[in-house]
């Protein structure tokens, strides 16, 4: 057999399905672990959203669609973000994909041809530059201020002829955080004044604790340069569901069409209308995990600082993301071979030093997590 891809050998694996499937594998030996590595809630996906499925797999709605995905669920998705984020769409400028990850994933290829770098923000979750290396461009990390994982102007240093997208994610996977007002005006103005696209991740945006989302699209034109990505795995636990969505400028959403037709058509055809119903039905499902979510993370930030564990903010997602003396690569794996605990070191996420935490799971899970960590 002739040589494979040498682009796609030189891109490693996710480090959070690896260090979750070994964890499964020691689960299935007999070994009592306890998975805290994996961004899923660990609740079902709301009735009226799987009763919505059901009905259309009834009615025969199990054909192809648009490749920009159903058209009522993109008209949807356009009155949300209209309402709830101020960003003015159509249903035009909105493309469905299955999950947000494959959403970036044509992003990239739309966007940026060989050479081309991308600037991403970090703490950074672990697909983004596998993302842009797959596209061919040059993925440029720039660290968040550390103190409170913010922007701030040394991210200019990183600016040049070459940059063509500036990416990051609010709330934060894998801190927490939330950009400010005045992170996202800074971000804002080196787009403007760069003529930069802005990646947005907003996956996370309906978990929020103490802080107040905002949109970078929604502040003045930067719609025209704004890709904006969310989906559905978060808010509403339908992670197996596979459905992600942008709003992008109609240029950049036609060529991300094209990645699509080419690549999956289109997410299946049934499970786009429970999306629908995941918008346009009853919302207070999204409130009650986004409250026990909020239990949980009190929780599980009091009690790691109580052990002596400092911790990044955590002003939204489900994460804790903590700072460790020492080699976050070891002291993780130390977690899960001693104690039995599986979690993320930071240098997954371009950000040594530190591992996340899932409060995905129980409270009495957490608890358990929490007195084994201690004591090793």
């Amino acid at each position: 057999m002739k040589s494979l891809s040498l682009k796609i050998s030189g891109i490693p694996p996710s480090a959070t399905i690896e260090i979750t499937d070994k964890a499964r594998r020691m689960k299935a030996e007999g070994t009592d672990v306890i998975s805290l590595s994996i961004g899923e809630p660990d609740f079902d996906t709301p009735k009226h959203i799987t009763d919505a499925c059901i009905r259309a797999l009834l009615e025969g709605k199990t054909h192809y669609e648009a490749s920009q995905g159903l058209l009522e669920l993109r008209e949807a998705i356009a009155d949300k973000l209209k309402a709830e984020n101020s960003i003015e769409t159509s249903a035009a400028e909105i493309i469905v994909s299955c999950g947000a990850k494959d959403t970036i994933y044509e992003a990239m290829e739309a966007c940026v041809n060989p050479g081309d770098e991308v600037l991403i923000l970090d703490p950074s979750w672990v697909s983004y530059e596998p993302a842009v290396k797959i596209a061919d461009g040059n993925p440029v990390h720039h660290s968040l201020r550390q103190s409170d994982f913010q922007v701030d102007d040394s991210v200019l240093e990183k600016i040049n002829s070459k940059t063509k997208m500036i990416v990051f994610n609010t709330p934060s996977n894998p801190t927490g955080s939330v950009l400010g007002m005045e992170s996202l005006r800074l971000l804002k103005d080196v787009c403007e004044d760069n003529d930069l696209i802005a990646l947005s991740d907003e996956i996370y945006e309906k978990l929020i604790y103490d802080k107040e989302h905002i949109s970078i699209a929604s502040l003045g034109d930067m719609h025209e340069r704004t890709i904006t990505v969310n989906g559905f795995s978060k808010a509403y636990a339908m992670t197996g569901w596979r459905i992600g969505y942008a709003a992008a400028p109609l240029p950049i959403l036609k060529q991300m069409t094209k990645v699509q037709q080419h690549t999956i058509s289109h997410p299946a055809t049934f499970a786009m209308w429970g999306a629908v119903e995941a918008l346009r039905g009853d919302q207070s499902c999204v409130e009650d995990m986004r409250q026990e979510f909020d239990k949980r993370r009190r929780y599980l930030i009091g009690a790691l600082n109580d052990i002596g564990y400092k911790t990044a903010p955590a002003d939204g997602a489900f994460y804790a993301f903590v700072n460790i003396d020492g080699d976050d690569m070891a002291v993780s794996a130390k977690w899960l071979d001693e104690g039995h605990v599986a979690t993320t070191p930071g240098t997954a996420f371009n950000a040594p030093g530190w591992i996340r935490i899932s409060y995905a799971a129980d409270m009495n899970t957490l608890k358990e997590a929490v007195r084994r960590i201690g004591e090793l």
